[in-house]
């Protein structure tokens, strides 16, 4: 027995009411290619955008290094390098979690350049999205006789008068 069809509008017999029909080569590669096309475009958007949201984590960190150092300093004659230490201990630090951010994102570290500046890095840990953060690599706070400068850059921070933009990578 023959499956039964329809007439179309044209006189011929089609596909049995009900068939279904798939996509051809052609639709499957075209569609491909538009994806394709679209990734190429959004990812490298959205890793940049995953990147500059995790500079919120070095700003934190850094500000929080920012009160403990200030805090530090009403009890003590100089600024310390110590970030993990307790502010209680025989050599008083600045008690904070570690010396790198909760997310592990960024190394953290002080230097003290004497008894009335510090400066607090936060660099991207090689081997993380944040290391590809090729302009701001680095976040620096630069506390001096009581002005704080911010700085970021791919490389060491320049305090300079030269450097036009030094709050580039702060801006939210």
């Amino acid at each position: 027995m023959k499956p039964l069809t329809s007439l179309g509008s044209t006189g011929r017999a089609g596909p049995a009411r009900g068939a279904h029909r798939g996509f051809t080569l052609t639709e499957v590669l075209i569609t491909m290619v538009v994806l394709g096309v679209l990734m190429a475009i959004a990812l490298p958007s959205y890793q940049s955008s995953m990147r500059k949201s995790r500079r919120a984590e070095a700003f934190n960190a850094l500000t929080s290094i920012q009160q403990a150092s200030e805090r530090h300093r009403s009890n003590n004659p100089t600024f310390t390098n110590n970030l993990t230490a307790a502010p209680s201990a025989s050599i008083p630090g600045l008690g904070q979690p570690g010396t790198r951010t909760t997310s592990g994102y960024y190394d953290l570290a002080v230097t003290v350049v004497d008894a009335a500046t510090y400066v607090a890095t936060a660099t991207a840990v090689t081997g993380t999205s944040q290391d590809m953060d090729a302009d701001c690599r680095i976040l620096s706070v630069r506390m001096q006789g009581g002005n704080v400068r911010y700085a970021g850059g791919a490389a060491a921070p320049d305090w300079s008068a030269a450097n036009t933009d030094p709050q580039r990578c702060w801006a939210r």
